[in-house]
């Protein structure tokens, strides 16, 4: 008798035939553990390796390779010893806290703790994982790593060294370290606006943030920033008019009112917010004052006309040291990106346009800055 091409008299075939097999068994079960772990991480455009595992290595050596470079995932063990065993703690989020960790090869390093019982599921910590495989970008948060072991939900994130600018304008200790001048703010706000349109007309699928605000802008220095925390993004976005509404995801003061009235939400809605942030630059307050939003609570000073309006709007801690003309194209941008009509608002490239131009010197004579003109609006 024949078997696979073998005699079955002869006994040693019977050893050869069984090396076959379990060669076989062995393929089969890898390839079944690869794609157990491709949809662990909710892959469709990167490729899970063995990232050149020498013999002993553990699972939690495997590489994930992506476009940008390439992406570690880390055993508990490792984050624990390079936080020091979440010693550290440099920020707080809805659903995670965040920790300064120092790795092996002598770089800094930020771990995003999610927690389940602030909220964190597994599918938001996946999702985010999705979100920051697929971006590169300056001004975005760059992801190092990310750790799923016994329970902990752990990211690996770049770190921005001078914490965020929520805490830069309106925290005492941020203040201590000096007023953000009106050239930092524009930089600034230029740095986001770049982001935002990396993630809406760049990104592949298109990317919507969902949370812009002041927290979650770090800051390199105090010209430019990175946007962070891409726990609430939305993976792409539908054609108007076959949209179904969904949860309402973000931060009061910043969400867009169209998205609150309708659950429908779009890049649009990231532009809504950012034309909230550009007031928190531009008067050095809040989103929100009291019961109100800096944006109700500006409206009447944004719409009206004359110089010494608009000037009334400007951060008294600025003592009037800002260019009249680039102040007006600012609350120009902010009107626009916040008008009711979702689809009047202005693309975020538009805005990056206008924005960079009023940044390039003008052979004309500058305007006269705020100081002389009028006293700043005191709001509490």
């Amino acid at each position: 008798m024949w078997l696979l091409g073998f005699s079955t008299k002869n006994p040693r075939n019977f050893w050869i035939l069984g090396a076959i097999f379990l060669v076989i068994v062995v393929i089969l079960a890898l390839k079944w553990f690869a794609n157990f772990l491709e949809k662990q991480v909710m892959s469709d455009g990167f490729s899970i390796t063995d990232g050149n595992q020498k013999k002993g290595d553990k699972l939690q050596d495997v590489v994930i390779r992506w476009s940008p470079g390439v992406i570690r995932t880390y055993a508990l063990e490792e984050l624990k010893m390079a936080t020091r065993d979440f010693q550290i703690q440099i920020g707080i989020g809805a659903t995670s806290f965040v920790y300064l960790a120092e790795l092996e090869d002598g770089r800094f390093g930020a771990v995003k703790r999610v927690m389940e019982d602030r909220g964190g599921s597994k599918k938001i910590f996946l999702d985010e994982v999705s979100v920051l495989l697929r971006i590169s970008h300056p001004n975005l948060v760059r992801l190092l790593g990310f750790c799923l072991e016994k329970g902990e939900q752990l990211l690996l994130l770049e770190y921005v060294p001078n914490k965020s600018l929520f805490e830069r304008m309106h925290t005492f200790q941020g203040q201590s370290s000096g007023i953000l001048s009106w050239s930092n703010r524009l930089n600034i706000a230029l740095d986001i606006a770049r982001a935002l349109h990396y993630l809406h007309s760049i990104a592949d699928p298109p990317i919507i943030h969902r949370d812009i605000k002041s927290s979650n802008i770090l800051l390199i220095d105090d010209d430019h920033a990175k946007l962070a925390d891409f726990g609430l993004c939305k993976l792409g976005y539908s054609i108007p008019g076959s949209q179904f509404p969904t949860t309402i995801k973000g931060s009061f003061g910043y969400i867009d009112t169209y998205y609150l009235e309708t659950g429908l939400v779009s890049p649009k809605s990231d532009t809504y917010s950012f034309g909230v942030l550009l007031l928190e630059l531009v008067t050095g307050l809040k989103s929100t004052q009291g019961s109100s939003t800096l944006a109700e609570w500006t409206e009447e000073y944004r719409n009206g006309d004359g110089t010494e309006v608009l000037c009334k709007l400007l951060d008294p801690k600025l003592d009037g040291d800002a260019n009249m003309e680039q102040l007006k194209v600012l609350i120009e941008i902010a009107n626009l990106a916040l008008l009711d009509s979702c689809e009047a608002r202005p693309e975020m490239c538009y805005i990056v346009g206008r924005i960079q131009s009023c940044l390039e010197p003008k052979s004309h004579p500058q305007l006269p800055a705020c100081d002389e003109l009028s006293s700043s609006l005191i709001i509490c």
